[in-house]
């Protein structure tokens, strides 16, 4: 017959296919002693095992079959252990609670049933008469399940998960349980009580069992440290698997069915406090209900959920072959060739097994470390009871506690964020509790959650945005301390709110928070370019890759000064000075090379009449920008053959121009100020000179103050080989054989000195200037230069643009003694990092500390200050400034 016909002539309910308890209790009501309950039970096996290799049901459906078998049976050996002993039945009520795979109807088909028992005394019983009549009955039971005859036996009931386990007594009363658990539990005590089910025995004790220690289970997860033990539990699980056998274990290997369970069982731990619906105890129905409430990316649920169940189904394919209790994979070829076969692969089933055993233990192994070990999972567990869900009056007091100053406007973008059913609202409702704590862990919480808000709602449509925060590592809170430490990087987010994907750990295509080389970013900066319809639309391109770029740097500094929960701020203070420094300049200068392509190819093709340089001067030249900068330049150019020099210089000086007004158009990126007043003659001079204009006049008319400029020239963009050229030209200018002459040594100190008096801020508090106080910057530099100037052509070390380099050479050469280049290094460092903290939380650059209240303790939180503690982050830097003077005083004046 056809397909179709068999269709019209045969009928199944659903309960044919699927059997309850009650079923498979009416097939083993006739067995009323041992050996023919085990008889029965195997036929009721029999015909589970017909339904699972047919295909008539599922895996899921198979191991709750087979739970529902282990319930009945259950029962069964119960009613004959009574019918045994009757005197016993009659002392006591005995109830037992289904714990693992059984209690949470997935069980095995080869598998220990685990199990916990507890006691009552009868109405005007003695206790301890009932109890040991209830041990006696329990071990009957358990002895008429376990025990092997000819027969077979059933399976081992084991009772180690009770309280105090194999060492504490069998049967309990439910108060010595309550008591047990209150004191003495442990976290993994807990986590086994979620999959726990009464299933045999008198169903009022258990049903009062399961109330008393429910709510026991949903506050584990406020223990001490409960995150992190439930983590290490898993680890030393796969440490104590056999070498010979970790690749092959099915269950308890790295991306099998334990670490999918873990997964799951954690965050229903974490998160069911206030969600009750996720409080399954079976792993396939809490998975849908994590998804459903945006704990787990739907696609994570379903490829997790999918690598599940293969496991299992390749467990029981296993396990069906002689009915052997294993979860090892087999070796021989044989036996995968059968297990392949068994598991519907027909064209080579050992090739084909072992690649899909691979591929979902890839899965589960990736998603496992995905959302077992990310940090936001341990910031809520970590939630003070009742923190997870505030009520309004509630969250009102919270939000006053936790320093917010004003809590209607918090309570406010709250709302906004987390009302609604959602799915975005739930997710939010589960980040905002944690963000809300990292907020305040700033100057500034009112501003972090105000930003926060402005972000979700230029993303909010976005699908990846809030999957981000949850699941990418520390995303999360490093967004919480970007938004919340000043007023740049959420500025610079603003404009480009998509930036927010560098702060996880893989960061998209732009590789995280790491500061991407200056060749990369040349060429990406080059490319946009190249695809530009004008030079305008070229520039506007590269200023929107500067701007991305300086709030990958903004970020990485603010996490690394405040680091985060799982790594607190323990970065080398100068190793983020130098991160900045050189981040900012490689940006700076790959800027001004597609900014140069994009005007030269405007106005003229591919070719310039003349070679052009960009000659980078100052802190561009040394590497060592801050945030809000300008970049100082020299600009110079070459005619080539057959051009007359005044149509070169035409040329040259309308590309500065056009450079020029590109970079300062207004627009929402931030402009890039080009600065040349270092050229020969100032102000006065022209912009742009040939290579022999330069020459003519270094030879004749150049100051000792312009060697000492020029100390930090550095070819950044345009024509290679002329920069280079222009590098000769200079070198034996600021390297000057036989060293600086004294004449020139004086005329250095006479214009610091005049500097310090003339043009220091009026008002300012020298004491605290970092750029012309004593002991700041230019005390340091120009310190610094001097000693470049005297020495540099005997010393190749001080032939560096960079300060710290050059510090350190001198050192090395003995020209500074480890203490005093110690001094001047910390001074740099720490007047460095007060410019870029001033920065980041004004959001306009600075030499002097904030004069408001809540400004300066975001530059204290920055410099590792916490609340309270300004006063002494101002000593700090007074008395560190205070002895780089002296140094200073000693090496640069000779006093």
């Amino acid at each position: 017959r056809h397909a179709g016909d068999w269709h019209a002539l045969v009928t199944y309910e659903p309960q044919d296919l699927h059997p309850g308890v009650e079923e498979f209790e009416r097939g083993l009501a006739d067995a009323d002693d041992p050996i023919a309950l085990r008889v029965a039970y195997r036929r009721c096996l029999l015909s589970i095992a017909a339904r699972d290799v047919c295909g008539t049901t599922g895996v899921a459906e198979t191991a709750a079959e087979l739970a529902d078998l282990a319930t009945a049976t259950l029962r069964a050996a119960l009613r004959i252990a009574r019918a045994a002993a009757p005197e016993d039945a009659g002392l006591c009520r005995l109830a037992v609670i289904a714990m693992g795979k059984c209690g949470g109807h997935e069980l095995n088909y080869v598998s220990d049933v685990d199990v916990i028992f507890v006691g009552e005394a009868v109405e005007d019983g003695d206790e301890h008469v009932a109890l040991r009549a209830a041990t006696r009955l329990a071990s009957h039971m358990m002895r008429i399940c376990s025990e092997t005859t000819v027969e077979g036996s059933i399976w081992p009931v084991d009772a180690n998960l009770r309280p105090e386990g194999r060492n504490g007594p069998l049967v309990r009363t439910l108060s010595s349980h309550v008591a047990y658990y209150q004191r003495w539990a442990k976290t993994w005590e807990f986590q086994a009580l979620l999959k726990a089910r009464p299933v045999a025995g008198d169903a009022e004790l258990g049903a009062r069992y399961i109330a008393a220690l429910d709510p026991m289970v949903w506050q584990a997860a406020e223990r001490e440290n409960f995150v992190a033990d439930v983590q290490k539990m898993r680890r030393r699980v796969v440490e104590n698997i056999p070498v010979s056998e970790v690749e092959r274990e099915l269950k308890l290997g790295p991306g099998g069915l334990r670490d999918v369970e873990f997964a799951v069982q954690l965050l229903q731990l974490v998160h069911g406090r206030t969600d009750a619906s996720l409080r399954s105890g079976t792993t396939l129905d809490a998975l849908p209900a994590l998804a459903a409430g945006g704990y787990v990316g739907r696609e994570d649920a379903v490829q997790l959920g999918e690598s599940y169940r293969f496991l299992r189904l390749l467990e029981h394919r296993i396990q069906l072959f002689r009915l052997r209790r294993t979860h090892l994979l087999p070796e021989d070829e044989a036996d995968l060739r059968r297990l392949g076969r068994s598991m519907g692969l027909r064209a080579d089933p050992v090739a084909e097994l072992t690649r899909e055993w691979k591929r979902h233990t890839g899965v589960v192994r990736r998603l496992h470390e995905k959302l077992f070990y990310r940090p936001l999972l341990d910031a809520v567990a970590q939630l003070a009871p009742g923190e997870a869900r505030l009520s309004a009056e509630a969250a009102r007091e919270r939000l006053v506690a936790l320093g917010y100053a004003d809590p209607a406007a918090a309570l406010r973008h709250l709302e906004a964020l987390a009302s609604g059913v959602t799915r975005k609202a739930a997710i939010q409702r589960t980040l905002l509790p944690v963000l809300l704590g990292w907020f305040a862990d700033s100057a500034d919480p009112d501003a972090g959650l105000l930003n926060f808000r402005k972000v979700s709602d230029a993303l909010g449509k976005t699908p990846w945005y809030l999957r981000l925060l949850r699941d990418e590592g520390a995303a999360a809170e490093n967004l919480a301390r970007v938004l919340s430490a000043g007023r740049l990087a959420p500025d610079l987010l603003m404009r480009a709110p998509e930036a927010v994907a560098l702060l996880g750990d893989a960061g998209g295509d732009g590789g995280g928070l790491a500061p991407r080389g200056r060749d990369q970013l040349q060429q990406e900066i080059l490319a946009a370019v190249g695809r530009a319809e004008s030079a305008e639309q070229g520039v506007t391109a590269a200023r929107g890759v500067r701007r991305r770029e300086l709030f990958r740097t903004a970020a990485a500094d603010i996490v690394g000064s405040y680091g985060t929960e799982a790594q607190p701020a323990e970065a080398d203070e100068g190793a983020l000075v130098d991160l900045v420094g050189g981040a900012v300049s490689d940006l700076t200068a790959a800027t001004l090379a597609g900014t140069l392509r994009a005007v030269v190819r405007d106005g003229w093709g591919d070719t310039l009449p003349t070679r052009f340089a960009v000659i980078g001067m100052g802190r561009f030249g040394g590497h060592e920008l801050g945030y809000g900068s300008d970049a100082d330049v020299l600009f110079v150019h070459e005619p080539r053959d057959g051009v007359e020099e005044r149509e070169a210089a035409q040329a040259a000086n309308r590309v500065v121009a056009e450079m020029r007004r590109l970079l300062q158009i207004p627009s929402a990126d931030p402009a890039l100020l080009i600065d040349a007043d270092l050229r020969p003659e100032g102000k006065s001079g022209p912009l742009v000179r040939t290579l022999k204009s330069y020459e003519a006049y270094y030879r004749r008319w150049s100051l000792v103050w312009e060697s000492q400029a020029l100390l930090r020239a550095e070819p950044m963009a345009g024509d290679e080989d002329l920069g280079r050229r222009f590098i000769e030209l200079i070198d034996p200018l600021r390297f000057p054989r036989g060293g600086l002459a004294e004449e020139g040594v004086r005329e250095i100190r006479r214009l610091k000195a005049r500097m310090e008096s003339e043009r220091l801020p009026r008002g300012a508090d020298p004491k605290l200037h970092t750029k012309l106080g004593p002991g700041g910057l230019s005390d340091v530099e120009w310190t610094v230069q001097l000693l470049q100037l005297r020495h540099g052509a005997e010393v190749a070390g001080l032939r560096t643009t960079r300060t710290r380099e050059a510090l350190a050479a001198a050192r090395e050469a003995g020209l500074v003694s480890e203490e005093d280049a110690s001094t001047l290094d910390e001074a740099w460092v720490l007047a460095t990092r007060v410019r870029n903290a001033v920065m980041l939380v004004r959001g306009r650059a600075g030499y002097t500390f904030p004069s408001e209240p809540r400004e300066l303790a975001a530059v204290g939180r920055y410099l590792g200050y916490g609340p309270g503690h300004v006063g002494d982050m101002l000593d700090a830097y007074r008395r560190t400034a205070r002895r780089a003077r002296g140094v200073v005083d000693s090496l640069f004046y000779g006093t």
